[in-house]
């Protein structure tokens, strides 16, 4: 099941300021693999181990809070050792590294104090789904297993993390509504089919429902 649409998560976890012999550096892990987390009582959701196999992430960006019209702090541009942030995916999911310009750039410097000081823990992302199953579709609270991220396209510091393995919370009222309409339709189709219904139209059910949900991730 195709999702182009993009999705913004945020965790609470793992965020790191320090020194090293390239300068001032952030690194953390922004993506967590296996995690079980509410969305907003609506549905469970959990990003399965190998979710990045495939994922493109040959020019992702680096801001603070999600803030498209601020200049980049660092870019993975090629993804490799010229990088000014830097991927890597393994086992538990995905950590970055970023290597921030202090000296010359006073939003670097800023954002390098807060998490040195812990007043930012938290990161998010801003992916595409490639591929994702649903289960126990028909109850009252529905698994949502993200199984392929086609791309990532920024990473961000994030002042309040909302994907600490419990809930997201940053989701207007309207979008809120929008989501429970969306499953409690496609839970009174499903009563409705009959017995023989074909794998294909419980398929294509299963993508206008996602495609529903989606409107959650842009906030």
């Amino acid at each position: 099941m195709k999702n182009k649409e993009l999705e913004r998560r945020s965790y609470s976890f793992e965020v790191r300021a320090e020194q090293g012999e390239r300068g001032s550096r952030i690194t953390g892990r922004p993506l967590v693999y296996n995690s079980r987390t509410d969305i907003a009582g609506l549905f469970d959701e959990v990003i399965e181990e190998g979710a990045l196999n495939n994922a493109d992430l040959r020019d992702v960006r680096f801001l603070v809070n999600h803030d498209l019209s601020k200049i980049p702090l660092a870019r993975s541009r090629n993804n490799n050792g010229n990088s000014t942030m830097q991927l890597r995916v393994d086992s538990a999911g995905m950590e970055i590294d970023v290597d921030l310009d202090t000296e010359n750039n006073a939003d670097a410097r800023a954002l390098y104090s807060a998490v040195s000081r812990g007043d930012i823990t938290g990161m998010s992302f801003m992916f595409a789904v490639g591929d994702e199953e649903w289960d126990n579709i028909d109850t009252d609270h529905p698994t949502r297993r993200i199984k392929e991220i086609s791309s990532v396209v920024e990473v961000s510091a994030v002042t309040f993390p909302a994907y600490a393995a419990t809930s997201i919370n940053a989701r207007s009222e309207e979008a809120l509504e929008s989501a429970k309409a969306a499953l409690e339709s496609a839970k009174q189709q499903r009563a409705s089919s009959p017995d023989g219904e074909s794998d294909e139209k419980k398929k294509k059910e299963l993508e206008l429902l996602k495609l529903k949900i989606s409107i959650l991730g842009g906030k």
